[in-house]
């Protein structure tokens, strides 16, 4: 991903209609002074958590012959607390932001889904819905929170439209994508055509193509401009910094995923490398923010499960459950490591494998909600249907 490609289906078309004038450049919308905004970001294949918030523990370093990371000597954690340290290949970058106190972390997260399919957990992750109830298919729980704040602008930054955002309120998709920005006219004239003689539909689409030819033309310029002389970098660590502009705008619920997290063979060189690109992505997420939006901004990184405790034979790690949530933002009362935790020891690991949840996702987002929206049991019951709010004191 070396720009952003905004495809427009009429779902979207419609959205960035509603949404005004997209010019100039990707500063697209004047925002209302201290907005909330909400970025939601899903590691997708599940990330081994214990190699980023790294147990002090001997039970550890057991579990993991060849993948512990050591508590002392080269490429030794960097200690967080007397329990925790930090993978320090995220250290130049994600460091700085623990230090300042924009940084938390929530050990021992995730969703009751025991079935360990990728599959089936993000869902249930999307969804946000209770376990044991007919689901309801027709909405995620971002289009529910959207739906429930007045002035919401929501995006999503992925392939495809993802499920959490799934639902009645239209919401734009911009794509991540290796593109020059180009536009493909072709498209564009059919598209005009096809809505040619629908008096409702017609001039709405015009203005949606009108702004995606914007927009795409702007992302061509940055890309062309930062692409000389600079370091070379994987498609996060880029694409990041391109939504960290557009979320400088209108956007303040927005969803982006990240995959490739499925560690089952030989993990640590290229978990390092993912880690390494994920973590200057963040950072430079942030940095194209810039303080006054960074203020306003919360920043959680979930994924669907986390992975077994102890290595396997192949030097990986299979699927497990618990996981280690982030939460970041300029507005986030960082610095600590959150949420109810255990002992880690043989005898505390959910089926002798892996990490227990004891800070479920759905209570942990309707804690976060109630904190930076001021909702109500009653608001927090419709996005998040039977769940406990889990008031963290996130920001």
């Amino acid at each position: 991903m070396t720009g952003l490609d905004l495809r427009l289906d009429r779902r979207m078309l419609l959205a960035a209609t509603l949404a005004g004038s997209m010019a100039p450049a990707v500063q697209l919308f004047a925002a209302p002074a201290n907005t909330p905004r909400l970025l939601v970001l899903f590691l997708r294949g599940a990330y081994d958590s214990a190699s980023v918030l790294v147990p002090n523990s001997g039970f550890y370093a057991e579990s993991r012959p060849t993948l512990a990371i050591p508590r002392s000597g080269p490429g030794a954690a960097i200690p967080l607390d007397r329990d925790w340290g930090l993978n320090p290949v995220l250290a130049p970058s994600l460091l700085p932001f623990w230090k300042r106190r924009e940084l938390a972390f929530i050990p021992f997260a995730g969703t009751p889904d025991m079935s360990r399919s990728h599959f089936e957990t993000q869902d249930t992750v999307e969804y946000g819905q209770p376990l044991g109830r007919s689901r309801d298919t027709r909405t995620g729980f971002l289009n529910r929170l959207a739906s429930e704040l007045a002035g919401s602008n929501p995006m999503a930054f992925t392939n495809r439209l993802p499920l959490a955002f799934r639902g009645p309120l239209p919401v734009p998709n911009v794509v991540p994508k290796a593109s020059s920005g180009h536009v493909d006219p072709r498209r564009n004239a059919a598209l005009s055509l096809m809505y040619a003689d629908d008096k409702l539909l017609g001039p709405q689409v015009k203005e949606g193509i009108a702004a995606q030819q914007q927009v795409s033309a702007a992302l061509a310029n940055e890309m062309a401009t930062a692409g000389r002389g600079a370091i070379g970098g994987s498609s996060f660590e880029q694409g990041a910094r391109h939504i960290g502009k557009i979320m400088r705008g209108r956007p303040n619920i927005c969803f982006a995923d990240v995959g490739g997290w499925d560690t089952h063979v030989g993990q640590r060189g290229s978990l390092d490398f993912k880690l390494g690109f994920l973590g200057r992505g963040l950072a430079g997420f942030a940095e194209e923010l810039g303080p006054a939006e960074w203020r306003n901004t919360t920043v959680v990184v979930i994924s669907e499960f986390g992975r077994t405790f102890r290595e396997n034979g192949s030097m990986g790690t299979d699927h497990g459950h618990g996981t280690v949530f982030w939460v970041m933002g300029g507005n986030v009362r960082g610095g600590r490591i959150i949420g109810e935790q255990v002992k880690i020891a043989a005898a505390t690991l959910n089926q002798g494998r892996d990490y227990p949840v004891l800070n479920e996702v759905r209570s942990v987002f309707g804690g976060l909600f109630q904190q930076l929206y001021g909702f109500d049991a009653t608001r927090v019951g419709r996005i998040f249907p039977g769940a406990r709010p889990l008031n963290l004191g996130l920001v």
